[in-house]
């Protein structure tokens, strides 16, 4: 029986996924060198300090060193800039509203820091639609690591198999997997093309989903 829905955050409420890479690939042809989307696929959905060096691959693309402070700030303009007519993806508000109907809790797992995520959910007013959120602030790994949704199911109050994890990246699909999660997987444009493990079902956008005909499909555990 399901009982709770557990939301990701970055690229799949809000894409700032697309916006992110858009800006640093903005920045890398200024510096007249190119950034592939597969090697950015690594750092979606988790901590980038992990796992690539965008100054670094820079350099070696260019032999040149690179200025890192003007590059963060160059990145974070455009970013900033990208970000100031997005909006939430479509469906996110309308799964919650089910979400509500139906009596489920609601939580969010996010490899992002608190404060990058309850900012944006403040200023789209959904902050108090999340009874629970865990983000990089609260574990020592973040996704693909299973431990941010294992914390997420256990302040809901529920078994990971009592639980759908909505996720846009391969990173978070194996993490919400690893700790047991029911995975329903919702790339976007940067994520569609990339390879998924193992998931229950794919949709291409959130709107028009029916909840409760979403949860009679998955099987019982």
């Amino acid at each position: 029986m399901i009982r709770a829905i557990v939301f990701d955050f970055d690229g799949l409420i809000l894409d700032t996924e697309t916006n992110e890479f858009r800006a640093y690939q903005d920045v890398y042809r200024q510096h007249g060198a190119e950034l592939p989307l597969e090697v950015w696929s690594s750092v979606i959905g988790t901590d980038m300090t992990d796992v690539f060096d965008p100054y670094k691959f820079l350099e070696d693309q260019t032999g040149k060193p690179v200025d890192r402070d003007a590059f963060s700030r160059m990145r974070r303009e455009l970013f900033l800039q990208r970000m100031e007519t997005e909006q939430l993806r479509p469906g996110v508000i309308s799964v919650l509203d089910q979400a509500a109907q139906l009596g489920l809790s609601v939580g969010l797992a996010s490899s992002s820091s608190r404060s990058w995520v309850t900012g944006y959910l403040t200023k789209f007013g959904l902050l108090d639609r999340f009874s629970c959120i865990r983000t990089k602030d609260d574990v020592l790994k973040v996704k693909p690591d299973p431990e941010l949704y294992v914390q997420a199911v256990g302040c809901l109050g529920v078994q990971p198999g009592e639980a759908i994890a909505f996720e846009d990246s391969a990173n978070g699909a194996l993490a919400a997997h690893r700790a047991g999660l029911h995975c329903v997987i919702v790339p976007n444009p940067v994520t569609e093309a990339l390879l998924f493990g193992e998931h229950r079902k794919r949709l291409t956008t959130m709107e028009g989903l029916d909840l409760a005909e979403l949860i009679s499909e998955l099987p019982a555990v």
